[in-house]
């Protein structure tokens, strides 16, 4: 069977793909090895601008996964506790400052939401399943794929047919088989193993008062508590050995472990898991036909939240210029600057994460405590001497030592002399977490770098995490506005030509000969009028785009800026058709 585009693996970066190239009318095969998908949570922040990507492939589907989101105002704590029976030593309130939230909802029409990944992954699997374009496989494995001159050819476990594609998308996950058998390394350190319980409890929390996210410290367990929808919770924790009980036994250890935390309250275990936390990048993200996104091509820490909506990123990079070589009006080569633009951002995320992963020393050294020795004890245990040491012997001495170390923070107990002090400095360095928490810099103010960015000779913003700063720096996401084109309002986003260069200006007379002019150089350029509806202030409009009333700024199909001028249209015309010929004509007009 042929299709033209295989995609390997049905999470968050596959169905993306699969969606977004459906609405370029572009048929895949997507493959995914599970016949449901997983219940166990692994994510739960999905970032606004992912929901942006999802409305571009259906309005109503990004809006039902918003509102699977319970209200902001009911998720906004993270707390840290010793034991749950005590009182909370401190709390950061995502909703504290009014001046942040009202700027942040005027970024996007889209908040960050709070939905697990067990509830977003079957809506997102619907979707799949309804749309006419993706042949969705389920419960079927990959056995091989192999790339040639004029295909890619996918075999099937268990299936002596061949599937064709001109390229396959290996999504399919952190341990991508697809990815190991192209050969493709990841580098990059393991920083611990993590084991996870999936519990429901009505009685944890009150509805109405649950932390998003709780940091235990107990004698018997030290480790984050994520609330997720209908009083269900997941509890993670660190372990060193995977011999070890929580390993081997996760569901035994689980059962035995959960009333040490959670005292009287009943529970209801659901479902119990492993993973391995890690910073790792892969040493390129194609081969040939073979493209990576997502988990396959990058893993970091959840500390960020940057997993999932890094690899929906992905898709929405690689799309569209997918969509445009297999047209026939760009080269293959184009598919290379998906590696260009994406890695450089992946890799702050990765650094963020990693950063925000050993910030949280200030506290745990405060117990004695520490991810960085966590990490350093879970390098050990990969290397000689201790690795040679057969599982039986040494597992049963890892738990005791992480246990060690857990008894410590039963200086935390209210009763031990010394505990009110201590538990003080904890929440004086509570604030200073606040960067793990609030990320909207990164979020939104990533910047793509490649031939198809232009050069700018104004100073190149500086990169904020927390507070993103709307800008339209070439490499930029194009601020969100809603403004007037042709009487009609329009979101900004919503504006965008699928296939060509939009070009946003409030001067339509002055550009409108320049684009005709530009007709057959590059993809083409689209025309965006703009005017400030009533009761906008016109100013302030023009303020936010930084090109006055007369220039104007030349944007991907992706919604990422790649040229802008303040100056006129006649003024800037030969620099912008320099600009589209050599730089965008290397890969539209074959000139490679």
């Amino acid at each position: 069977m042929t299709a033209s585009i295989v995609i390997v693996g049905a999470g968050p970066a596959g169905t993306t793909a699969a969606l977004l190239l459906a609405r370029r009318g572009i048929r895949s095969i997507l493959v995914e090895r599970r016949s449901s998908p997983l219940f166990h949570p692994a994510a739960h922040v999905i970032n606004a601008r992912t929901l942006e990507i999802w409305n571009e492939y259906s309005p109503e589907l990004a809006k039902s996964i918003a509102a699977m989101s319970p209200p902001h105002e009911t998720v906004n704590l993270i707390s840290w506790y010793g034991g749950l029976s005590d009182e909370t030593i401190g709390s950061i309130d995502l909703l504290s400052d009014p001046e942040r939230k009202a700027a942040v909802e005027s970024q996007s029409p889209f908040m960050v939401s709070h939905i697990g990944q067990h509830i977003l992954m079957p809506a997102l699997w619907d979707a799949v399943e309804a749309e006419p374009l993706i042949e969705f496989r389920r419960g079927v494995s990959v056995h091989s794929v192999e790339g040639s001159s004029d295909a890619a050819r996918v075999t099937l476990a268990g299936d002596p047919s061949e599937l064709q594609a001109q390229y396959v998308l290996a999504c399919d996950g952190a341990n991508s088989a697809i990815r190991d058998a192209a050969g493709i390394e990841l580098s990059g350190p393991v920083l611990a193993n993590m084991g996870s319980a999936f519990f429901t409890s009505t009685t944890l929390f009150p509805e109405d008062a649950r932390p998003l996210l709780s940091w235990i410290y107990t004698p018997d367990l030290c480790g984050v508590l994520i609330a997720h929808a209908d009083h269900r919770y997941i509890l993670m924790t660190a372990y060193l050995h995977p011999d070890q009980e929580i390993a081997v036994n996760s569901r035994g250890f689980w059962r035995e472990m959960l009333p040490k935390v959670l005292g009287d309250h009943e529970f209801d275990l659901e479902s119990t898991g492993t993973w391995i936390m890690t910073s790792q990048t892969a040493d390129r993200f194609r081969r040939d036909r073979l493209l990576l996104l997502g988990d396959a091509a990058h893993r970091f820490p959840h500390t960020g939240g940057f997993g999932l909506n890094s690899g929906v990123q992905d898709a929405h990079n690689v799309v569209w210029k997918l969509d445009a070589v297999l047209s026939g009006a760009a080269s293959p080569s184009l598919l290379d600057t998906h590696d260009t633009e994406r890695r450089p951002v992946v890799e702050k995320f990765a650094e963020q994460s990693v950063t925000n992963h050993f910030r949280m020393d200030a506290i745990g050294k405060k117990v004695g405590i520490t991810n960085a020795m966590l990490a350093r004890a879970t390098a050990a245990m990969g290397r000689p001497p201790l690795a040679k040491i057969p599982g039986r012997i040494i597992a049963p001495l890892a738990a005791a030592a992480t246990r060690g170390q857990m008894r410590r923070s039963r200086r935390l107990n209210p009763d031990v002399p010394g505990a009110g002090q201590l538990r003080q400095q904890i929440a004086d360095a509570i604030p200073l977490q606040v960067e793990h928490f609030v990320s909207t810099g990164l979020q939104f103010g990533y910047l793509y770098t490649s031939p198809l960015i232009a050069g700018d000779s104004t100073a190149k913003p500086t990169e904020d995490v927390v507070d993103y700063v709307p800008t339209t720096y070439p490499g930029a996401r194009l601020p969100h506005a809603v403004f007037s084109v042709d009487g009609t309002l329009v979101s900004a986003h919503d504006a965008l030509d699928p296939n060509l260069l939009s070009l946003f200006t409030f001067d339509r007379d002055s550009w409108s000969p320049v684009v005709e002019e530009l007709a057959d150089l590059g993809p083409g350029v689209s025309l965006v009028a703009v005017d400030a509806p009533a009761g906008v202030d016109r100013d302030a409009l023009i303020a936010l785009y930084e090109v006055g009333d007369v220039g104007a700024v030349l944007v991907r199909p992706d919604g990422h800026v790649a040229w802008r001028t303040a100056t006129s249209a006649e003024q800037a015309r030969q620099s912008l058709a320099d600009f589209l010929g050599r730089q965008w004509g290397a890969y539209f007009m074959g000139r490679v």
